[in-house]
């Protein structure tokens, strides 16, 4: 019998190491890939670089792939990843919208890119070391179901995976703990057993994205307007692309009581400044909609919303009003819903569907 070929994306990561180590404990037939996705920056820039995008992370892979004896290859992706992540994350930002950019790299980079790939080289899968686990439901749709450990689930991030993806991908390190992966890489003495996971956006990793953003684009940033939820002005804000919905630091205003942000208004260049409670509301609305566990939306569902990588979820009704249009309704009102970020809806712990927040 021909063993089943699966393309592991290694990032130099404890949880894609395991899981290349998993695979091929399962009896694959496993090829490890760094996906080169930095720019041309220099050698010094692309080392200090942490996470899935540095040249440590490629020699951290490759002595991976050393010590499990599989194939190692490093795959160029960096015209994707500028077209598909860091362009897109620049426009957003333009537009007073707060994007996800892991969202976009793992849809149109880590998946369309890197699968399309691997089926041409021959392989069967493409796997990953996310926190999440890949399910066929009765009625023969696949999903995303969470993690066992509900502190590194990684499914938010991947609800916008197609139904294709879905069925050539393994995600064998759902099934644990972070610390059982940790102490699996001890066991077979990987050196990045204890390595840190990266935090910080790959491509931005001193967190500065308006420094990012003015390096990294032709358009001018201006200056604007600070006005409160009535339209009188109170201030000068220093660009768009330095705020984002919820925001509270990093203001620069002295209003003697605490000023949060509630709404950017990229077409006057203004933003809107309120109180606590002006940041929350009850609905929300969303487009580029994504479905896993579902063909369509029926006329009203009734969902577990989760509108950032960090929000616990919240009940909700999603019903369409358009053909890539949908009105979320939550029970309870919500901190900070941002336009630009994903909300994803579950149901008994996997993925439905989810999509873009507009407004």
């Amino acid at each position: 019998m021909n063993k089943k070929k699966v393309v592991v994306g290694m990032s130099g990561g404890v949880d894609s190491s395991v899981a290349a180590y998993l695979l091929k404990k399962e009896g694959y037939d496993v090829i490890g890939v760094t996906m080169q996705i930095w720019q041309d920056e220099e050698v010094e820039v692309q080392e200090e670089k942490a996470g899935c995008c540095g040249l440590s992370a490629v020699d951290d892979a490759r002595r991976v792939a050393n010590a499990l004896d599989i194939p190692y290859y490093v795959m160029n992706f960096k015209d994707d990843f500028k077209d598909k992540v860091i362009d897109y994350f620049i426009e957003e930002y333009g537009k007073g919208r707060t994007p996800n950019p892991c969202i976009a790299c793992n849809r149109y980079v880590k998946w369309e890119s890197l699968l399309q790939r691997s089926l041409q080289i021959g392989a069967d899968y493409i796997a990953t070391g996310h926190y999440a686990q890949i399910m066929q439901l009765d009625n023969g749709r696949y999903t995303i179901k969470k993690s066992v450990t509900a502190r590194k689930d990684q499914t938010y991030a991947l609800y916008n995976l197609t139904q294709n993806q879905l069925a050539h991908t393994l995600m064998p390190v759902g099934q644990y703990t972070k610390d059982k992966i940790r102490e699996m890489a001890e066991e077979i003495n990987l050196r990045i057993a204890n390595k840190p996971d990266s935090q910080e956006i790959c491509f931005i990793p001193d967190n500065d994205y308006g420094k990012f953003i003015k390096e990294n684009t032709d358009d001018i940033i201006t200056k604007g307007k600070f006005i409160d939820t009535k339209g009188n002005t109170i201030g000068e804000h220093q660009g768009i692309i330095h705020y984002t919905v919820g925001q509270r630091k990093g203001l620069g205003l002295s209003l003697g009581k605490p000023a949060y942000v509630v709404e950017i208004r990229p077409e006057t260049n203004e933003v809107v400044i309120g109180d606590n409670d002006e940041v929350f509301s009850y609905e929300l609305r969303a487009k580029d909609l994504n479905f896993m566990s579902i063909e369509d939306l029926p006329e009203e569902k009734r969902v577990i919303g989760k509108v950032r990588y960090s929000h616990s979820g919240s009940p909700c009704v999603i019903k369409k009003i358009g053909d890539d249009e949908l009105l979320c309704t939550f029970e309870e009102p919500q901190r900070a819903i941002t336009p630009g970020q994903a909300v994803v809806f579950y149901e008994d712990d996997y993925i439905v569907g989810g999509g873009t927040i507009i407004k």
